[in-house]
């Protein structure tokens, strides 16, 4: 892609709908005149009267505990340096978003025209009855070190630093596991850091105090090493200058066990890394490209463990793993400040998850059978869910033990149950998804490649190196398409099937001969294949294409057929579904049957049921499936719920290994007090469904579609289930994203059926092997 594009992308991103990337929404009922009178006047008053008798309870009648401020100056923006505060406010609407994904945090975001640290200080000190917490960020050096230092003398909430901090402590836990690994002990290594930044200032006292020896550290800057005669030596840089006649990097990292980079791309060579010590550590953290290439480092140095800022090489020091659950933690005890003891509980909670068994999930979507702690995972993956429940109870109890906090958490497991709670898995479920089409993308035809919606969600799969786009259509249509777009599309392949009569020919006499006694005659088959969906799904059959994506622009009847007829039902499967994942902020809920079927029987309801139990466990997540109706348990009398009824007792009678219940109304399926409430002898008991069955087309389409517009869901769909080969079809007119999203889903479900058939071929080999005698 472009770097025209690339900016363009990134420019509609924050512009298009509403500008900018957060909003404020209400918690509270807002529909009536009493909800805006208890809202507002009057009867805001009684909270203010409460609040001004004890101002503690400004915690329990507003947002304050858990509404963080992330606050710069844009004097020193991610790589872009001092461009002020207006142009940093994107950044500080990233953290926000960071904060309430990762760690269910809500933000202002404040950008401050002021670079007088008097009046910096002055303006977030006056700050403090309205937040819980104080984020800096992007603040040059050495003014941050002052700001902090006297915003945290002043204040009474936590106040930290992210670019000093943040990076300390995650490349602090990886800087404990290396060493472990690399068997050598942190108060004896050798150090060369070089830069002489915020960050690397604050790495560098964090490793202190966790047993480095200032002695064995060389600190560098852009005028070589910091040494203890150079003149006019600032008082940061003066903490760590060295004693030593070395001038050079060159000089410093000879013999050394341990470089931390948080300075410029390339500066350590390949020469400099062969006379590091025995089994080194090199943390190249610069962004986007590190001090020495990861590639370049592993191959020079086999003994090395490397790391880097990025996210497409092993070991990324990525600082949200570290500040959305600190804070997490500071506010939920409403600590007075993140002192020592609670930065140091999060860098042993997040060196010590690493050491744990990594969830399936955390494998699937990187793409692993068996991801586990050593050379090239040292510290979690940013998308491992276990973070909040790991640092943040342990940041709490560090604020506990060392006296700041002023609320004392006692059921410590009943806190790990509100921290899984606050967060659904929607975005995370996605953001996995994606990341394991990511380990190896497919070859995905689209069979609408004449229509700019399709073409830019090539562009952006391709760029994003989610798949690899086939695009079916009129060559000069498609490059004209590209080109009045400005699209970056050079080295897709495009095929148009009218061009192709040979292979058409071929592709023909294939369906000729499956369909021959369905009523095809080989002229047929001929004119079939001029269709693009018919030649995709061929493409797809002969394994020239591993998934098809159609339906943009035609109805969904259209699009499976072909695909039915060509590629077939998948082995021991009765019957095709569709299913919707709507991601709610409640978490995913995956719809069923909500495109094909129209009045499924007794025996197709439960075939379908099977399938969607089947097909939601690909997504390493455990089916707790609901079957509605307008009646619960035999309450109302209907043809509807006597099938649903009845499909209920064939599941628990032949699929007993299945977790599902019905018949029953929606609102009982999605509210587990309700049921239990009512019907204690569910067993859905104990947590909402997240498959929902719904006894006919006409009603799972409705939901599906109000839950999409009234609700806010996301609807990621629909899921094709029970082919052979991958085909998914498009809603019409879907978006670029929904596209994209669809994409995703085909490259995991083709990655997934590959694997399977892998598997199929290893159990048959096996099988077929001759008996050893003994």
């Amino acid at each position: 892609m472009s770097k025209t594009n690339r900016k363009q992308d990134a420019l509609d991103y924050h512009s298009q709908g509403r500008p900018g990337k957060i909003q404020v929404v209400p918690t509270k009922p807002t529909n009536s005149q009493r909800d805006l009178s208890l809202a507002y006047s009057p009867g805001v008053a009684e909270p203010c009267l409460k609040i001004a008798d004890n101002k503690e309870d400004v915690y329990k009648y507003t947002a304050k505990g858990n509404l963080v401020a992330v606050i710069s100056n844009g004097s020193a923006v991610l790589g872009l340096g001092d461009i002020g505060p207006e142009a940093g406010k994107p950044v500080m609407e990233g953290k926000g978003l960071l904060f309430k994904i990762f760690a269910d945090i809500d933000v202002f975001d404040l950008e401050l025209d002021t670079k007088n640290i008097d009046e910096f200080v002055m303006i977030v000190k006056a700050l403090e009855p309205t937040f819980g917490g104080i984020n800096l960020e992007d603040i040059k050096a050495p003014e941050c070190f002052e700001i902090e230092q006297r915003l945290k003398e002043a204040m009474s909430i936590p106040v930290m630093h992210d670019d000093q901090h943040g990076t300390a402590i995650i490349s602090a836990a990886a800087l404990i596991n290396a060493c472990e690994i690399q068997k050598k002990k942190l108060e004896r290594v050798k150090i060369v850091v070089n830069g002489a930044g915020a960050a690397a200032i604050s790495c560098t006292r964090l490793y202190v105090s966790l047993g480095a020896k200032r002695e064995n550290i060389v600190m560098l800057d852009r005028s070589g090493v910091i040494r203890t005669d150079r003149d006019n030596l600032e008082g940061t840089k003066a903490e760590f200058a060295t004693s030593r006649k070395i001038s050079t990097l060159a000089d410093a990292v000879k013999d050394s066990d341990v470089f931390i980079g948080l300075s410029s791309p390339d500066v350590l060579t390949a020469e400099m890394l062969r006379t590091m010590a025995k089994n080194p550590i090199v943390f190249a953290m610069a962004n986007p490209n590190p001090e020495i290439a990861y590639d370049l480092a592993c191959k020079t140095r086999k003994d090395i463990i490397m790391a880097t800022g990025r996210s497409d090489y092993p070991n990324q020091v990525n600082n949200v793993l570290g500040f959305p659950y600190i804070f997490r933690g500071a506010l939920d005890v409403r600590a007075t400040g993140i002192n020592e003891e609670m930065k140091k509980a999060a860098v042993f909670a997040i060196a010590d998850l690493a050491k744990r068994t990594v969830p399936e999930a955390v494998n699937l979507a990187y793409n692993s059978r068996n991801l586990k702690f050593g050379k090239d995972y040292i510290i979690p993956k940013p998308i491992d869910f276990r973070l909040i429940t790991s640092v943040s109870p342990a940041v709490a109890k560090a604020a506990i033990d060392s006296g700041v906090a002023r609320k004392i958490i006692t059921d410590w497991e009943a806190y790990n149950e509100e921290l899984k709670s606050r967060l659904g898995m929607d975005d995370k479920l996605l953001r996995a998804v994606t990341n394991k089409a990511k380990t190896s993308p497919k070859r995905v035809v689209f069979a609408e490649a004449d229509n700019y919606k399709i073409l830019k969600s090539a562009q952006i799969v391709k760029d994003e190196g989610i798949a690899i786009p086939i695009l079916l259509g009129n060559k000069e249509k498609i490059k004209q398409i590209i080109a009045d777009h400005e699209l970056e599309l050079d080295g897709v392949e495009i095929i148009n099937p009218l061009e192709e009569k040979n292979v058409c020919a071929q592709y023909a006499e294939f369906l000729y001969k499956k369909r021959q006694r369905r009523g095809v005659t080989l002229y047929e088959a001929k004119k079939l294949m001029r269709d693009r969906n018919y030649y995709g799904a061929t493409m797809v059959q002969f394994g020239q294409a591993d998934a098809l994506i159609s339906g943009l622009t035609k109805d969904y009847a259209t699009t499976i057929k072909p695909a039915l007829q060509v590629i077939g039902i998948e082995e021991g499967v009765n019957r095709v579904a569709g299913m919707y994942m709507m991601l709610t902020q409640k978490g995913p809920v995956f719809f069923g049957d909500t495109t094909v079927n129209e009045n499924p029987t007794l025996e197709e309801l439960v075939d379908i049921t099977v399938l969607m139990d089947r097909s939601v466990k690909k997504f390493n997540i455990q089916p707790r499936i609901a079957m509605l109706a307008y009646s619960n348990f035999g309450s109302n009398d209907g043809n509807v719920p006597e099938k649903v009824r009845q499909a209920v007792k064939i599941l628990h009678k032949n699929y007993p290994e299945i977790v599902v219940d019905g018949e029953m109304q929606a609102n009982f399926a999605m509210n587990p007090d309700l049921l239990k409430d009512n019907y204690p002898f569910s067993t859905l008991i104990g947590a909402p469904a997240n498959v929902l069955m719904f006894p006919n087309l006409e009603s799972g389409n409705i939901a599906y579609k109000l839950l999409q517009e009234l609700g806010g869901a996301e609807a990621v769909g629909p899921i094709l289930l029970g082919l052979k080969k991958p085909v998914h079809v498009l809603q019409l007119d879907s978006s670029v994203r929904e596209i994209v999203n669809m994409v995703t889903i085909a490259v995991v479900d083709a990655q997934t059926k590959e694997e399977q058939a892998a598997s199929s071929r290893k159990k048959g080999i096996f099988s077929r092997a001759p008996k050893t005698q003994n």
